[in-house]
């Protein structure tokens, strides 16, 4: 006769420390769980709601500025290293993660326009309204706990004066070349006084410019003449120019996708486009109320942040229409420059109020640091909210953000109007002859109106 016994080992259960977690044996048969979806949907509207609670995205304010902050620039070889200029001719080097300065640079008479670090972090290259490019050293890793009271003549490198004032500068990611923007674009070299090259289409200013992170010898620019256009240094001759109804105010190259670019629109909006097919946007990001005065891609090419006339900045995904995140503050005022992180974990933003700001990526996102336990229970609250963000109450709750009360009429009045001229054009329509007017344009199209080869 065969006789069946349960048996099982005392190593399976049996805690080797008396601080040991026991060990639970699952049985995951889903026939013995009938309200593991019920059980899961309340979870995922719980982790929506908890969310809500622990989101604190402003972490602190760096002020040290006495006039409205213009630009900044990340340093790629130091992870806590910022750079800031302001309209008073004053660039500062903070220490983020202590919000302090580091050092001053101080030298420009006028406005400090751009801000760009070369690519071994050595060099800080900035231009301002004073028709002059100035080259810093930048000080090591090392020291950069080191006080700020040594002589700027010790970080000048060199000062090159132009024929004109300068709207933005920016290097190469693989290089010694840069890109100054002003009455035309030019190329310059570390040990040239000159620039080596001069790019020109067009007599309008040209107020922003972006070397492409794949391709060193491309760059984008965007004009006070509405145009974004792009440029080969291995050729005499822009490439291509795109004109659009409104002004661009700065470009954003995706650093994981270095075909596509997008652009911060003076209508509000942002335009993504891939540069092999500028006729046709890839995405309209909306949301903002009034101009978008800057963006900055993630590092992870996922996302980026926006900065707006309208006080607020704005975190988008890379394909999202809309933005995911909103951050405010009742002093900040109109941003003009925004910048991610280089780990992707902060957005710092620099205001007309003379303070830089330092947010948190994800608003309830847990700071400090995660113990293994921890870190899987975020990572299974954010899988479950994602497979149950399509349902209505877990949908409101995610979409839900507090507007100051001037953006939320604003919102209001800017889709009264959209509705109003579509229903305008709708009747138009109605009431004419077939093929009189011209056909629909889509979204993607309408704000563009010709490419130039």
């Amino acid at each position: 006769m065969r006789v069946k016994v349960m048996s099982r080992s005392a190593d399976e259960f049996t805690r080797e420390r008396s601080n040991d977690l026991q060990r639970v044996s699952r049985n995951y048969d889903p026939n013995l769980r009938t309200q593991e979806k019920a059980v899961e949907y309340v979870r995922a509207l719980n982790a929506s709601k908890l969310d809500k609670v622990f989101a604190r995205p402003f972490i602190g304010a760096m002020d040290g500025h006495i006039d409205a902050i213009s630009c900044m620039a990340k340093n790629p070889s130091h992870l806590k290293g910022l750079f800031s200029g302001s309209m008073d001719g004053d660039i500062r080097l903070w220490d983020i993660a202590s919000r302090k300065t580091v050092c001053q640079y101080p030298g420009h008479q006028g406005a400090v326009r751009g801000l760009t670090v070369s690519t071994d972090g050595r060099i800080l290259v900035s231009c301002g309204s004073d028709c002059t490019v100035r080259l810093w050293r930048v000080p090591l890793a090392s020291g950069i706990e080191s006080n700020n009271s040594s002589d700027s003549s010790d970080k000048l490198l060199a000062s090159y004066v132009w024929k004109n004032a300068f709207w933005a500068v920016d290097h190469q990611w693989e290089g010694d070349l840069f890109a100054t923007a002003g009455a035309q674009v030019d190329i310059w070299d570390h040990n040239r006084s000159v620039p080596v090259n001069s790019f020109e289409w067009g007599n309008d200013t040209v107020i922003s410019v972006r070397f492409n992170p794949g391709e060193p010898n491309i760059l984008a620019t965007s004009g006070s003449d509405r145009s974004i256009t792009l440029y080969d240094l291995r050729t005499s001759s822009p490439a291509r120019k795109l004109i659009m109804r409104t002004k661009t105010n700065s470009i954003a190259w995706n650093p994981m996708e270095p075909m596509n670019f997008t652009a911060a629109n003076e209508n509000c909006n942002c335009y993504s486009f891939d540069a092999r097919k500028l006729e046709e946007a890839k995405c309209v990001h909306k949301d903002h109320v009034s101009a978008v005065l800057d963006i900055d891609y993630s590092p992870t090419g996922r996302e980026f942040v926006t900065g707006s006339y309208d006080r607020t900045v704005r975190i988008f995904q890379y394909n999202g229409g809309h933005s995911r995140e909103i951050y405010h503050t009742k002093r900040m005022q109109r941003v003009f420059c925004v910048k991610f992180s280089c780990d992707a974990s902060y957005v710092i933003s620099g205001s007309d109020d003379t303070n830089l700001r330092l947010w948190k990526a994800k608003a309830s996102e847990q700071l400090g640091v995660i113990l293994p336990r921890e870190r899987k229970k975020h990572e299974y609250m954010e899988a479950v909210k994602n497979r149950y963000k399509h349902l209505p109450e877990v949908k409101r709750i995610l979409r839900h953000r507090h507007l100051p009360k001037p953006i939320y009429k604003a919102g209001l009045l800017r889709r009264t109007m959209a509705d109003a001229e579509k229903r305008k054009e709708d009747r138009r329509r109605a009431h004419s002859a077939p093929g009189s007017l011209m056909p629909r344009k889509s979204v993607r199209k309408n704000r563009i109106i010709q490419e130039i080869e």
